[in-house]
């Protein structure tokens, strides 16, 4: 078998990429997904949407999801599960400045997005005591998703563009001759020929680099989350990013809360293919604390259920989307917790850089997601950093 590209990697950004590549004309493309479309790390995603990005080029890519998620049933052909619930995230005293820095860049890049007053937010979440935070920004337009659902639907329009997509086929090395990819081979011994290849494969990407003398510094990072019964009906909740207390929540169809723990200045470092896929009582604890102190209108809450799942996470907790020194080895792995929302703008960048080799959009430089970066010491970090709340980009 021959292709133009081979994409390594069904998940969000492995689909993204099949259906943006068939928007600029390439559809002679095949997808190898080593299990089934979604069933890594995509299936895990808590589905946070949002422009909130220090970084203005994750800002740009965040809005350029938005708007996808907004009209996916006129531009994928079906619904991808987006609530359109709005977004408040609120800072402490040390933060207000580069909360207002951060907001002004937003704007820049077409993100729409506000200072509002504790009174508008206590509307909003009014079981929530806010005493201890400065400000609060809010994106009307934010919300969540379904990750898993959007894979399949970027699955879906690629495949009906021409894209073929096999599933239950693990990639086991990239063919390379004379530093240009040659194609790949399979776990079966089955090779694919093609002159591209996308390795977008979350932290399986890193072997397979590493092969040619490649490094892609990722961290396996076990990240916990917890499902609570309110024990009342919460209405219409926006989602709620805690830069004080360094949690995260949002709303689920069922009427319960996801809760997530928004600290990872120190990780958890996991195999992504045997981990616990549940919370450990430490986290549990941590959990409960946090969201009591926040919380205190939710006296009758309960813990439903818990899961876990796996961050490939880079050094300054951004993506690599790059080519590399092998001619036709294109990755876009190190997501860091951020795929799902920038998705779409992954997909259009990763087929930027293999039908142009460089970006089409002046607000997305190829150059920010360099992988050279982490060798030459020039790390992508918001000129806003939250103080401690650093991964919060």
């Amino acid at each position: 078998m021959n292709a133009e590209v081979v994409i390594v990697g069904g998940g969000l950004e492995g689909t993204a990429a099949a259906w943006a590549l068939a928007q600029r004309g390439v559809t002679d493309v095949v997808v190898c997904e080593r299990d089934t479309v979604g069933s890594g790390g995509t299936g895990k995603s808590s589905g946070v949407v949002r422009c909130h990005y220090g970084v203005s080029s994750l800002a740009a890519m965040a809005r350029t999801g938005l708007e996808l998620f907004e009209n996916a049933s006129d531009v994928l052909g079906t619904e991808i599960g987006f609530h359109q619930t709005g977004y408040v995230v609120g800072v402490g005293e040390s933060n207000v400045e580069a909360l207002r820095a951060s907001l002004a860049d937003q704007r820049a890049v077409g993100v729409e997005t506000e200072e509002i007053g504790r009174d508008e937010v206590a509307k909003l979440w009014p079981a929530a005591d806010l005493d201890d935070f400065a400000a609060f920004a809010w994106e009307p337009r934010g919300g969540y998703g379904d990750a898993y659902s959007t894979a399949q639907a970027f699955a879906a329009a690629a495949r009906a563009a021409g894209a073929r997509i096999r599933q239950g086929a693990a990639v086991a090395e990239v063919l390379v001759s004379r530093e240009r990819v040659t194609g790949v081979r399979l776990a079966d011994g089955s090779v694919i020929g093609a002159s591209t290849v996308v390795v977008a494969a979350g932290p399986w990407s890193v072997p397979l680099l590493a092969a040619h003398g490649i490094e892609l510094p990722i961290t396996v990072h076990r990240e916990q989350i917890v499902l609570v019964d309110p024990g009342v009906d919460l209405g219409a909740v926006p989602v709620f990013s805690d830069l004080v207390s360094l949690q995260y929540v949002r709303p689920e169809v069922s009427g319960e809360i996801l809760f997530g723990n928004s600290d990872l200045a120190r990780l958890h470092p996991a195999d992504p293919d045997s981990y616990a896929n549940r919370a450990d009582a430490d986290f549990l604890e941590l959990a409960v604390e946090k969201m009591a102190r926040r919380f205190p209108g939710l006296a009758d809450a309960s813990i439903a259920s818990t899961y876990a799942g796996c961050y490939d996470v880079t050094p300054d907790f951004n993506p690599v989307i790059s080519l590399t020194p092998v001619g036709g080895l294109v990755v876009a792995a190190g997501f860091s917790g951020h795929g799902f929302k920038i998705s779409p703008a992954v997909g259009a960048l990763v087929a930027d850089l293999v039908v142009d080799g460089k970006s089409g959009d002046p607000d997305v430089p190829e150059t920010d997601f360099r992988l050279s970066r982490f060798a030459e010491g020039a790390l992508l970090t918001s000129p806003h950093p939250y103080v401690g709340a650093g991964e919060m980009r």
